[in-house]
């Protein structure tokens, strides 16, 4: 077939235009969370996700001036549920690690934290937190953590129990199921000043920092390919942390600085 100039120049633009990866509009996002992780993140009597978590999002998505709707998501399928396009940013105070890294992008830290350790108020408090000390105790913390890997490597020879959410291993510690669970500092410090059933339970021990498992931070999760929002998602963080905004959840909620914590 002859090839007119016209036809070779449609042809041309036709490939041109199928090799084109057009920009995604982030005029809408969709934020998945717990909800099961109080005070950063749980649901309400209403149904609504709510916490310091779904507060500092609110603020992000006025900040870009972008529609944005909170999508509920149990922790064990949360980072498959990003991957698979139910939702386009997880803030669900997860922690920045390497193995994470290899799944999905990170903002930069919205907060810092440790982890730490927690037990019976009524049992002898433990001081020795070595693991031949450990050994064959019932250590407890959520599945799919930071928590459960530090245990699982540095407690190998204790009797391990791990949880679908943090309130489940806080129930099993409360009723005397395990002796000594893990879990993110401030949570577990929420939980023993103000939970219904915290009164049973005091922190001990020294904060646990190795960022090995505590991690570099707490970061806002995001596909790879999303580079675009993952860098107006830090625009927007900075721009809360400057004018006072993000203060102001912090403080609803906290009585330190959680940004800044070391």
């Amino acid at each position: 077939m002859k090839i007119t100039p016209w036809l070779a120049g449609a042809v041309m633009a036709a490939g041109l235009i199928s090799n084109v990866t057009l920009a995604k509009d982030w005029t809408q996002v969709r934020i998945g969370s717990e909800g099961a992780y109080p005070p950063f993140n749980a649901i309400n009597a209403s149904g609504e996700l709510v916490g310091f978590d779904i507060d500092i999002g609110k603020a992000l998505c006025e900040q870009m001036q972008v529609e944005c709707t909170f999508i509920a998501q149990d922790w064990d399928g949360i980072i498959p549920g990003l991957q698979s396009g139910k939702y386009d940013v997880i803030l669900a105070s997860m922690s920045i690690t390497e193995e994470r890294k290899q799944q999905v992008a990170f903002t930069d830290p919205y907060y810092r934290a440790a982890m730490t350790w927690v037990a019976r108020a009524d049992e002898p408090t433990p001081t020795d937190f070595s693991p031949e000390a450990l050994e064959g105790k019932v250590l407890g913390a959520q599945s799919s953590t930071q928590m459960a890997a530090y245990l699982q490597a540095v407690y190998p020879d204790a009797d391990l129990r791990l949880y679908r959410t943090q309130d489940e291993a806080n129930m099993d510690l409360s009723n005397g199921r395990i002796d000594l669970l893990v879990g993110d500092l401030l949570p577990m410090l929420d939980w023993v000043r103000n939970g219904e059933d915290g009164n049973c339970c005091q922190m001990v021990g020294a904060p646990i920092t190795d960022s090995r498992y505590a991690g570099e931070g707490t970061g806002m999760a995001l596909r790879h390919e999303d580079r675009e929002l993952r860098g107006m998602l830090n625009e927007a963080l900075a721009a809360i942390i400057a004018d006072g905004t993000y203060k102001a959840i912090n403080d609803r909620y906290f009585s330190i600085n959680i940004h800044d914590l070391k």
